[in-house]
């Protein structure tokens, strides 16, 4: 559309210059302003009412862009108006201007002194001529004195001479019929002369003479023909003296003189001129009319033109910017594929050249922007992943403590779902009451050592020992106490400074390391008291027997009573020993299919018949999963924990409660380490006796810790030794519901999967 529009417009312009040029030919000249002058006019008339249409069909176009909220039509509308102002008011002054000098002069051509002088200028010129005529007519007279009384002949002889001598160009004698007396020309103009007519002659007979100016043509110095103003003179010859008394054969003597040359010349010119002037001065409100309409026709089309032509400039500069915010709303939408290029020399094409580098460099820049993001998130995924598959916990905080991430080994080692902690501050976490107090004490340790040491020295990170208690009876399979090695330092967290901190679960190494502990002392224990009791009740059976015979009354009585005290704490002495080699020594487990109910009711049948056989309690679980076990060993657990419980309960009934021992298997499902729930046997004995001391309960499983007054303190952490071997964990705790202490152990390997 553009392009139809910038050629129709070359073709416009290419026309309406070629008819305003015919039209201004034509008003200089007459003949072509007669003949094609309406021609030339209505021509450019249609021009200009094509301009017109196309004008009006371009506004209609940018009216109904402008109505859609198409992009560039408000700056197009603002172009066109300028560049249409910028064309209308020059063109309206000018034309304004025109209309008045046109007026103006068109009415000073036609002034009346011009006028007057051009009329004072016929007068002299015929003041000139008529002085010319009057000096023809004294020479006539003169001549015709001459010859007067001379016959026809001698008038012929005589006539030449003395027309030379009166320096006069032609002389012609007739008679008053018209016939040719006598003729004579100096400069022979012509073959034959000019005869005077009838009504000449009868003029001249009238009156003195007859005397008229007039034209005859004559050939001037480059050929042509011009109009040569002459002077003709026809008196009467008077033959005897008498002035007006005529024969019947009266002569005639016709002169004929041309004017000077440049008077010729001058006075025709003169007389052109007047009368052209005479003509215009008629035809001048024609011309003003003339004039105005060709000036009007100039400004419309100037005007068109103008419009049509700010249409294709308004195009041309929106055009580009156009193309740019395109590109920018492609931009923002993120295409940054490049631009069409306005192949223009011009600024704007610069600028969409600009654009299309800029886009080619954001282009790039979003490709290494997408390449490092890539990289990133590679790298946040392997560290993720690293993180997720740490046996060590991680949690993140910023500067003002407010937890930021966390891997899920913090959740399995402290137990707890952070997911919905996130953005909480820590001392609004109370289960981080026990962890939160000892972190911040070493990282302001850190900091106040930083800050003495500006070097930076070794203040980079601390590590320590911290025990987080634990709620008894909780949903967890293990609800003890747990010791953490924490590490922390400082880390940048967005635009400010946080804190990271890793820990690990230690409380199985340290209860490990305790149990290795106890077992090397059982062991060198064993050792140590075993080799001096044999020695010792062979030395007490000896005596026995040596002075049993040799003593009488209460001597053999005090004799019984000390041998059998020392071989009766020999025996007793010899069992402990026995329970610290079991401690110290305990075979690994010979783990196979073992079915815990089955192994429970044939413990049970062994206390049956016992006063304590009706205290015990089973509620063992239907279909119970097969596990991996030991039997000689769970057999041992199983019997342990009894007699634990018995001891409890064995002095209830002082109280006046019946004694209770509840012996209870279930499946039990827990998290694993990655978060999937899991399968596991769980096996919980309680009774109803007075229950762990309180003091006494944190340290339940190390070795001679027990609140009976007859027992080792070895039950339980033989007890917690098999269970650990088999894989699976034990808790102890006071019972909620009453008095009473419960033991849990969970056995996580079964027959079917080990965990």
């Amino acid at each position: 559309m553009r392009r139809a529009l910038r050629y129709l417009l070359m073709v416009s312009a290419t026309t309406v210059g070629v008819l305003l040029f015919l039209l201004a030919v034509a008003s200089g000249d007459t003949q072509l302003f007669d003949s094609y002058y309406s021609w030339v006019l209505g021509a450019n008339i249609a021009v200009g009412v094509g301009l017109l249409a196309v004008v009006l069909f371009l506004l209609a176009r940018l009216y109904s862009r402008y109505r859609r909220g198409r992009f560039g039509s408000r700056l197009m509308a603002r172009m066109v108006l300028m560049f249409a102002v910028m064309g209308i008011v020059p063109g309206i002054v000018i034309y304004l201007v025109s209309v008045q000098f046109v007026s103006r002069s068109i009415e000073s051509w036609f002034n009346v002194k011009v006028e007057s002088a051009l009329e004072s200028g016929l007068n002299l010129g015929r003041a000139a001529l008529e002085s010319s005529l009057r000096d023809l007519r004294l020479k006539a007279a003169g001549v015709s004195e001459e010859l007067a009384d001379m016959s026809d002949s001698l008038i012929a002889a005589r006539l030449p001479k003395i027309i030379e001598r009166n320096q006069l160009q032609e002389a012609i004698v007739v008679n008053s019929s018209g016939k040719l007396v006598a003729s004579t020309n100096t400069k022979l103009t012509r073959l034959l002369p000019e005869l005077p007519t009838p009504s000449m002659l009868a003029r001249a007979h009238s009156s003195e003479g007859f005397g008229v100016i007039d034209g005859m043509p004559g050939a001037d110095k480059d050929g042509l023909m011009p109009e040569q103003i002459r002077l003709r003179v026809i008196v009467p010859i008077r033959s005897d003296g008498s002035l007006f008394k005529l024969r019947g054969d009266a002569r005639y003597l016709l002169l004929v003189q041309p004017v000077p040359e440049k008077l010729s010349v001058n006075a025709e010119a003169l007389r052109v001129a007047y009368s052209e002037y005479q003509e215009r001065s008629l035809a001048r409100t024609g011309l003003r009319k003339f004039f105005l309409v060709t000036l009007t026709l100039v400004l419309l089309l100037a005007i068109f033109a103008a419009m049509v032509s700010a249409f294709l400039l308004a195009s041309d500069f929106a055009q580009p910017l156009l193309l740019l915010a395109e590109g920018t709303k492609a931009v923002a939408q993120g295409n940054l594929s490049p631009r069409p290029i306005m192949a223009t020399p011009d600024e704007l094409g610069t600028l969409t050249q600009s654009f299309n580098i800029m886009t080619m460099q954001l282009s790039d820049a979003r490709e290494a922007v997408e390449r490092n993001r890539r990289a990133l998130e590679d790298a946040k995924a392997y560290l993720e992943s690293v993180l997720a598959n740490m046996s060590a916990g991680v949690i993140v905080f910023d500067e003002q403590w407010q937890l930021v991430t966390f891997n899920a080994s913090a959740e399995r080692i402290l137990r707890l779902e952070l997911k919905p902690l996130l953005g909480t501050a820590m001392s609004l976490i109370p289960a981080l009451s026990a962890f939160r107090d000892p972190v911040m004490r070493s990282f302001s340790r850190l900091n106040a050592q930083a800050a003495a040491d500006r070097s930076g020295g070794d203040a980079q990170h601390w590590q320590q020992q911290i025990e987080i208690p634990r709620e008894r009876g909780s949903n967890y399979s293990d609800s003890t106490d747990i010791t953490l090695l924490a590490r922390g330092s400082h880390l940048p967290v967005g635009a400010g400074r946080g804190y990271i901190i890793v820990f690990d679960d230690i409380t199985d190494v340290i209860s490990g390391q305790r149990s290795i502990a106890w077992a090397e002392v059982a062991r060198r224990l064993a050792h140590e008291i075993k080799n001096p009791l044999t020695p010792i009740q062979l030395s007490a059976e000896r005596l026995h027997m040596k002075l049993q015979p040799k003593l009488v009354g209460d001597d053999v009585a005090l004799l019984e009573r000390g041998t059998n005290t020392i071989v009766n704490q020999v025996v007793a002495m010899q069992q402990m020993v026995d329970n610290f080699r079991d401690y110290a020594k305990t075979p690994p487990p010979l783990l196979q299919a073992l079915d815990l109910n089955a192994l429970i009711s044939e413990i049970l049948e062994l206390y049956s018949g016992m006063e304590i056989s009706d205290a015990i309690q089973p509620v063992l679980q239907p279909n119970l999963p097969i596990i991996l076990g030991d039997a000689t060993q769970m057999r041992q657990v199983v019997h342990n924990l009894l007699q634990n419980a018995q001891d409890a309960v064995a002095d209830i009934r002082r109280s006046g409660r019946e004694p209770a021992i509840h012996i209870v298997t279930e499946a039990f499902d827990y998290p694993d380490a990655g978060g999937q729930p899991r399968t596991a046997v769980r096996l919980t004995v309680s009774d109803n006796g007075p229950g762990f001391d309180p003091a006494l309960i944190k340290r339940a499983f190390e070795p001679y810790v027990t609140s009976k007054p007859k027992g080792t303190g070895l039950g339980l952490p033989v007890v917690k030794k098999i269970i650990d071997e088999h894989g699976g964990r034990i808790e102890v705790q006071n019972r909620k519901d009453g008095p009473g202490a419960k033991v849990l152990i969970l056995l996580m390997k079964l027959a079917k999967y080990s965990v």
